[in-house]
């Protein structure tokens, strides 16, 4: 769904006239702060868009308690999709990640029981959207993660290791006061701070969705052979195991299995996990041996009932939580991060209060649609593949055979993936706000 239109002050949205410009300055020079709360990717990465599009007029503050805890030790890796990756090198980070991201230059899914010998291949695509832009690029989260901090602190965004432990929002703006006692008048509060958000929990917006009973054990593995950039998805009957290349004879997996499987796997001795990861895995890489300890995340899908609030809007994970099937969470929550930037800039360039109810709604009719789509579309998909039924095995393998067979679906499909169809963000295009 395209984002709905700003005025535009001289019949292009974002170039004023002169006598705009100074109207403009004005204005800015005026306003409050604007507060994000949460200092991972999708709030960093809406720090770094504000500071382009809106120039050093209006701080921006960026409060999380992880920012005392550096450098980033995530131990998790990232798929970067490629409208993503231009949001990145308009807004200067891409180039500090780019020599250690991986890109996926094809993908390859099949369909099997874990005791299946064999493994069919039932549909691949080829990894570039267009001439030498692979749909998506795997970056490790802790280089990315310190990439985008450098940038902030460059850029002379406010980086405070602090929660917000309060916000009191009014008509001109909002108090915000942060767990030392500081207190920061803003225009706008963003909550960036994860699926827990207690933002969002404070604004009393209530979440629909549920838990699978499922989770994903997150580990990188190393392995002997060149993974030629090859990412791909096994569908077993427990879920999707993924194998997705990073730089180097490594890999990183997303293995989906029961709550209670999971449990167990990642508490076995490392000879006996070892024996279930070659198990799924398989030997086409050679030897492959664990680099990390496995964790698990517990999964589920829930979307707020509403991204925004007196004041207030939410972003990334505060907002939406969808299975990681499609590998569209991360870059759904930097989909919101460019939206929201756009919406922001667009409002204090007609010299409108960036938290103004209209203002934050734009917003909101923009994200919503895609996010429930693609939240209804993950959650299908996870149906239909993490089941033991034979006949829905025999339905989506015929499926997944007749996609293959059909370039201009598969085209379609990959550029969707790529978070290149239809109307996005200009960042997303990689044009400076």
């Amino acid at each position: 769904m395209a984002g709905p239109e700003a005025r535009p002050v001289n019949g292009r949205s974002g170039e004023p006239r002169h006598g705009d410009v100074e109207m403009y300055r004005g204005f800015m020079s005026a306003q409050r702060s604007i507060v994000i709360g949460g200092g991972a990717f999708a709030g960093l990465g809406l720090a770094l868009a504000l500071r382009q599009g809106l120039g050093p007029e209006i701080p921006i503050v960026v409060a999380d308690p992880a920012f005392a805890m550096r450098p980033s030790r995530d131990p998790r890796a990232s798929a970067i999709v490629a409208a993503c990756r231009k949001l990145f090198m308009a807004v200067g980070v891409w180039d500090a990640v780019a020599e250690t991201a991986q890109p996926i230059l094809d993908m390859v899914v099949t369909d099997s029981r874990l005791e299946d010998a064999t493994r069919p291949t039932f549909l691949t695509f080829a990894g570039e959207v267009e001439p030498g832009e692979p749909f998506a690029h795997m970056v490790e989260n802790r280089l990315l993660i310190d990439a985008l901090t450098a940038r902030a602190e460059a850029e002379g965004i406010e980086l405070h290791p602090l929660a917000v432990s309060s916000y009191d929002a009014n008509a001109d703006g909002t108090r915000v006061t942060l767990s030392d006692g500081r207190v920061i008048d803003a225009s706008l509060l963003v909550a960036a701070d994860g699926a827990k958000s207690k933002l969002r929990e404070r604004a009393n917006i209530p979440t629909y969705g549920w838990d699978y009973d499922q989770s994903g054990i997150v580990v990188t593995v190393g392995h002997e052979r060149d993974h030629e950039g090859r990412a791909e998805e096994h569908f077993l009957p427990a879920g999707p195991f993924a194998i997705l290349p990073l730089k180097g004879n490594r890999a990183s997996l997303v293995w989906t299995e029961s709550r209670s499987e999971s449990t167990r796997i990642v508490a076995l001795p490392d000879d006996e996990f070892q024996a279930e990861l070659e198990k799924r895995f398989g030997l086409h890489l050679g030897e492959v041996k664990a680099l990390d300890r496995p964790r698990a995340f517990p999964l589920g899908y829930f979307v707020a009932r509403s991204f925004i609030a007196d004041r207030l809007a939410l972003i990334g994970d505060a907002a939406h939580v969808i299975h990681p099937i499609a590998g569209q969470g991360l870059n759904m929550g930097l989909k919101d991060a460019a939206a929201l930037a756009e919406v922001i800039v667009d409002a204090a360039r007609l010299g409108i209060d960036p938290g103004q109810a209209d203002v934050l709604e734009r917003y909101q009719r923009w994200r919503r649609f895609d996010t429930v789509a693609m939240g209804v579309a993950t959650n299908s998909l996870n149906m239909l593949f993490s089941n033991k039924s034979t006949v829905l095995r025999t339905v989506r393998d015929i499926g997944l055979g007749l996609v293959d067979r059909l370039p201009p679906l598969k085209s379609a499909f990959i550029r969707q993936a790529a978070g290149l169809s239809g109307e996005v963000p200009r960042l997303l295009k990689g044009e400076a706000l």
